[in-house]
C-alpha cells in the first residue's frame, strides 16, 4: 500500500522538469550544485553583532561558536544555520505558515497542505504566542532571525540552494522575504504535530469500527500497556500478575465504558464525516516524521554503576529518513560564563530555531523521547449549514468562520472558509472526497448534519520556546522541572543526568483533563470521538505542573524512557492509553539489569553497543509458533530452518533476518487486509505485535479467517503455514532459491531522499539529492529502530535514529555522537552525506566540547565581525 507523502508530491514535480538543464552538461550541473556552498572559513562581517565571533568547524563540518554576549551567540547561529540549511528553513516556515504553494506553485498535494494548516491556524497561534513570551526570549529569537537576515541579504537567491534554481525551471522564485522570529515559532507547531499523542488511534478505532461493526472487535486492535509484563518509565520492575491495579484518580482517569454503546453514534453520516478527516490530516506535511514508528531511545545509568563512577545518558529520537537529516549539530558558548551570557552548550539542533533541543552543557546533559500523551481529541459535531451554527447542550450557537486566501504561485488564488466550534477548527469540510467538496462555497456541497472537530492542545498558546533556552542552561533537577513547566507542546519524556551525579526523568506537556461522564455512550478516555453536543465532554483544564510524573536518583539505579507508557494504569495524572507496546524499553532494561549483575561497569563503548542492539522481540514471540506450524514441503522447509537455528539477530547479512520479515508482513496481510479498510492495514509496529501475540493464543480467532477465500475458514495454524510458505515464494522470486544466500540487508535499507528526489524525478536529479542506499540492521520496535511498514509492500526503512548521541558525566569530551547524514543540506557539500555510512553501520564520531578539545579537533575557521 502506498502511503501518500504529501510534501514530497508537491516538490518532485519541480524535479521533473529539470533534467533539460542537468543533461546539457556535467559543467554546469557541477556549477549549479556547487553555487550556493558557504565559506567556513576566513573573515565575513555580520550586521548587529557587538563583538566578534569565533566559528570552529570540525572534518564533519559542525560549527562551534564563540561569543561574548547571548545576543551575538544566537545571531551568529542564525548566520551559520542560514549558511548550511537555508532551504529547508524556508520551505519549513512557508509549509508551517500554509504558504507552500505560494513557494512552490499550485501543486494539487500543496494547495491541500495549505488549506488544512490554514484551518490549523498554526501561523496565528504562533503569533499570539510570540506576545507570551518574556523579554528576554523575544531578544534572543529576534537575534537569531537577525544573523539569518544579514547572510540571506545581499545574495542571489539561486545562491541559498541549489533547490531555488530547480524551483525557477518552473516557477518564479522571488527573493526570500526576511526571516521573522514568529518564524521560528511556528516550527514548534510542526513538531508538535508529528508528536501529538493517540490522535491515529482515536480516529482509527472510529474508522475500523465502519468496517468491523463491532466494538469489542476493534478493541481487540488497540491493546493496552502490559504494565505487568513490560515496566513503565517510572513503574519499576513488573508487578506479578496478581497484584491489584490502583484506582484512577478522580476527574483525570477513564471511565468503566466499553464502548459497546459507541455503535449508535458511528452511523453512515458520521462515517463519511470521519473518511473526510482522515483524507485531509494525510494531506498535512511530516516535517519530523509519520506513522507509528516515530518515538525514540532514551536512558540514563547513575554512576554507582558506570565506569567513570559519573552519570552516563543515550539518546536516539526515531523519526523520518531524509535528506538532510533533520538535526543538525552546533556548539554554543559564552567565553565567559555568567547571567548575561549563560550559555555553554552544545548537541543537535533545528535549522530554522535557536539554542539546542538536545544535548549537554557543563553542568547537565538531558535527552528527549516523546511522551505520547493524548493531546487531541475528536469531536462530533451536529451543525445546520444554512443556520450556521452547531448544537451544544441543546442550544444553536453560529460557528466562528473566518476566510483565509491561498496565493499560488503562478496560478489564481484559492478562497477557502475555516468554521470552528468550541472545540477548535473543523477538519471534515477542508478537502473533496469523492469528488464532492464539503465547504459552505461550493456549488451544491453536501452538507452533512454530523462533522468532526479538532481539539488539541497546541492550538493554545504557551512558552515553549523559553523552555529552549531554559534546558540549554539547566544545571540541577529543579532547573529541569522548571523548564519543564514552560514545556508545554510537543509533551516530551526528559531524562538527564547532572555532574555531580544526579540522574532523574521530569514529564512535562499541557495535558487535557477529560471528566467521567456518567453512563456515557462511549468510553470518556480519548480513545473515542466525543459528542461535542454535551458540554460533560469538554476539557476541563490541564494537569497542574506540579503533578506531572517525576523521579530523582531512582533507587534501581538507572531510566528507561522509550515512549512506553509513563506510569502503571491508575497510578498519578492519566496522560494516555495508547502507548508503544514496551518491548524496545523491556530490551533495554534488560540489557542494563544483565550488565549490573555481571559486575560489568557501564561506560560509552557499551552504551553504543546497547543503542545498536538488533535483536528481535517479534522473533522471541513468533518463531516457536512458526516452528510448529504444519508445513507440507521440503522447498519451505529450506526456510524454516532458517529460523530453527535463527538466535533472533537482525544483522544485514542474515538469510533468517530477512525470511521473517517476510513472513511477519505476509502473515498480517493474510490476517488482517480482507477485514480492514486499507488505510488501517497494520503497519507492523509494537501495537500489531501485541494483537497477533494475543491471537497465538486464540487459534480459531475469527481475525486469522482469510474471508478472500471461498468455502474455507481458515485457523491460526493454516494462516502461519500459508505464510511460511508464500513469503519463500516471494524472496525467491526476490533474493534466489538458495535460502542461504538471502540477506536482510538487501530487503531493508536505508535511502534517504531530498524532497526533489521521489521516484517520480529524472534520474540525474535522484543520483544528485539522495544518498546511495545502505543496507542497514536492527528494524520495526527494535532497539535499533530502523522502522519499516509492513502494509507497503516494502522492506525499505521509513524511520529510524535521527541522530545517536551518548554522553558521559565524567569527561564531556568523551561523548560520541552521530547524524543521521550530515551537517550540511546543500547536495554539493562534502558534508552533505559524510556521517551516513557511520551511522548506519553503528559508528560513532568523538563529541569535543571544551574549548580546547574544540580547538584541536577543528579544522576551519571562520571569523564573524561587526559591520563597523
Amino acid at each position: 500500500m502506498h502511503r501518500r507523502r504529501p510534501l514530497r508530491s508537491a516538490l518532485v514535480g519541480v524535479a521533473a522538469v529539470l533534467v533539460v538543464l542537468l543533461v546539457a552538461a556535467v559543467a554546469l550541473v557541477g556549477t549549479v550544485v556547487r553555487r550556493p556552498l558557504p565559506d567556513h572559513g576566513g573573515t565575513a562581517t555580520l550586521d548587529g553583532l557587538e563583538g566578534e565571533v569565533t566559528v570552529l568547524r570540525d572534518a564533519r563540518g559542525v560549527p562551534q561558536l564563540y561569543a561574548d554576549t547571548a545576543e551575538d551567540l544566537f545571531r551568529a547561529q542564525g548566520y551559520v544555520h542560514a549558511q548550511d540549511r537555508f532551504f529547508e528553513m524556508d520551505l519549513r516556515r512557508h509549509t508551517t505558515a500554509g504558504r507552500l504553494a505560494e513557494l512552490v506553485g499550485g501543486d494539487e498535494a500543496a494547495i491541500e497542505a495549505d488549506a488544512v494548516i490554514r484551518t490549523f491556524g498554526w501561523r496565528d497561534v504562533a503569533e499570539q504566542e510570540w506576545e507570551l513570551l518574556d523579554p528576554q526570549a523575544r531578544a534572543w529569537l529576534q537575534a537569531y532571525a537577525d544573523g539569518v537576515n544579514a547572510y540571506v541579504h545581499g545574495r542571489a537567491v539561486e545562491s541559498l540552494g541549489v533547490e531555488y534554481t530547480l524551483l525557477g525551471l518552473r516557477v518564479d522564485v522571488p527573493a526570500p522575504e526576511p526571516w521573522d522570529p514568529v518564524d521560528s515559532l511556528a516550527w514548534l507547531k510542526a513538531m508538535a504535530w508529528d508528536l501529538r499523542g493517540n490522535y491515529d488511534e482515536e480516529l482509527g478505532r472510529a474508522v475500523v469500527h465502519a468496517t468491523v461493526r463491532d466494538v469489542a472487535r476493534v478493541e481487540e486492535l488497540f491493546p493496552r500497556f502490559p504494565d505487568r509484563e513490560r515496566a513503565p518509565i517510572l513503574g519499576g520492575v513488573p508487578e506479578p500478575a496478581s497484584a491489584a491495579v490502583a484506582p484512577a484518580l478522580p476527574g483525570t482517569g477513564p471511565d468503566d465504558a466499553s464502548g459497546a454503546g459507541a455503535a449508535h453514534l458511528l452511523g453512515e453520516d458520521l462515517e463519511d464525516a470521519l473518511e473526510r478527516t482522515r483524507v485531509a490530516l494525510e494531506a498535512v506535511p511530516h516535517l519530523l516524521g509519520e506513522g507509528e514508528g516515530i518515538g525514540s531511545n532514551s536512558w540514563v545509568v547513575s554512576g554507582e554503576h558506570t565506569a567513570s563512577g559519573l552519570p552516563v545518558l543515550a539518546n536516539d529520537p526515531h523519526l523520518s529518513i531524509s535528506a538532510p537529516g533533520i538535526f543538525t549539530q552546533v556548539g554554543l558558548h559564552c567565553r565567559s560564563v555568567g547571567p548575561e551570557c549563560p550559555f555553554d552548550v552544545a548537541g543537535y539542533s533545528f535549522a530554522g530555531f535557536p539554542g539546542v533541543v538536545i544535548g549537554h552543557n557543563a553542568d547537565l546533559a538531558w535527552g528527549l523521547t516523546n511522551l505520547g500523551a493524548d493531546v487531541t481529541d475528536f469531536f462530533l459535531e451536529r451543525t445546520d449549514a444554512e443556520e450556521g451554527t452547531y448544537e451544544r447542550d441543546g442550544e444553536q450557537l453560529p460557528l466562528r468562520v473566518r476566510t483565509e486566501v491561498i496565493e499560488v504561485n503562478g496560478g489564481e488564488p484559492v478562497e477557502i472558509e475555516v468554521r470552528s466550534t468550541e472545540h477548535g477548527p473543523i477538519v471534515s469540510d477542508v478537502l473533496d472526497v469523492g469528488g464532492v467538496r464539503s465547504t459552505p462555497t461550493a456549488q451544491g456541497a453536501r452538507r452533512s448534519t454530523t462533522e468532526v472537530s479538532l481539539a488539541w492542545t497546541a492550538l493554545e498558546p504557551g512558552r515553549t520556546a523559553e523552555a529552549v533556552f531554559a534546558l540549554n542552561t539547566a544545571a540541577t533537577p529543579e532547573d529541569v522541572a522548571a523548564a519543564a513547566a514552560l514545556f508545554e507542546v510537543p509533551s516530551q519524556n526528559i531524562v538527564f543526568a547532572t555532574t555531580d551525579g544526579r540522574i532523574g526523568y521530569q514529564a512535562p506537556g499541557r495535558i487535557p483533563l477529560r471528566a467521567r461522564v456518567p453512563e456515557s455512550p462511549v468510553p470518556t478516555d480519548g480513545t473515542w470521538p466525543r459528542p461535542g453536543w454535551d458540554s460533560r465532554y469538554d476539557w476541563q483544564g490541564w494537569v497542574p505542573a506540579a503533578e506531572m510524573p517525576a523521579v530523582v536518583d531512582p533507587a534501581e539505579g538507572f531510566l528507561v524512557a522509550a515512549n512506553q507508557a509513563v506510569t502503571p494504569a491508575g497510578a498519578g495524572p492519566f496522560l494516555a492509553h495508547d502507548w508503544d507496546m514496551g518491548y524496545r524499553s523491556q530490551r533495554i532494561r534488560t540489557l542494563l539489569q544483565e550488565a549490573i549483575a555481571a559486575g560489568e561497569p557501564i561506560d560509552v563503548a557499551a552504551t553504543q553497543r546497547m543503542q545498536t542492539d538488533d535483536w528481535s522481540p517479534y522473533a522471541e514471540a513468533l518463531v516457536p509458533s512458526l516452528l510448529a506450524a504444519p508445513v507440507g514441503d521440503d522447498f519451505t522447509r529450506e526456510g524454516v530452518e532458517l529460523l530453527a537455528e535463527w538466535e533472533y539477530d537482525q544483522e544485514p547479512d542474515s538469510p533468517a533476518a530477512a525470511y521473517f520479515a517476510a513472513v511477519w508482513a505476509t502473515l498480517l496481510e493474510l490476517t488482517f487486509w480482507d477485514d480492514l479498510p486499507e488505510s488501517q492495514w497494520p503497519s507492523g509496529d509494537s501495537r500489531w505485535l501485541a494483537v497477533v501475540e494475543g491471537l497465538l493464543e486464540a487459534p480459531s480467532s475469527p481475525w486469522w479467517d482469510d474471508r478472500r477465500t471461498v468455502n474455507v475458514v481458515e485457523s491460526r495454524d493454516e494462516i502461519l503455514a500459508r505464510s511460511l510458505e508464500t513469503a519463500r515464494l516471494e524472496l525467491t522470486v526476490e533474493l534466489g532459491k538458495d535460502a542461504d544466500d538471502w540477506s536482510w540487508g538487501r530487503l531493508h535499507t536505508a535511502a534517504p531522499e531530498h524532497l526533489i528526489g521521489g521516484e517520480s524525478a529524472p534520474a540525474l536529479v535522484r543520483r544528485l539529492v539522495n544518498p546511495a542506499p545502505l543496507g542497514v540492521p536492527g528494524g520495526s520496535s527494535i532497539v535499533n529502530a530502523t522502522g519499516w511498514d509492513a502494509a507497503s509492500g516494502s522492506f525499505a526503512v521509513t524511520t529510524g535514529p535521527a541522530m545517536r548521541m551518548v554522553v558521559d558525566l565524567g569527561d564531556l569530551d568523551a561523548s560520541t555522537w552521530v547524524n543521521q547524514t550530515g551537517s550540511s543540506a546543500h547536495p554539493g557539500s562534502v558534508h552533505y552525506t559524510d556521517q551516513f555510512r557511520a551511522w548506519a553501520e553503528g559508528e560513532y564520531f568523538p563529541w569535543p566540547f571544551t574549548r580546547a578539545a574544540v580547538e584541536e579537533a577543528a579544522t576551519r575557521e571562520l571569523t564573524l565581525r561587526p559591520l563597523s
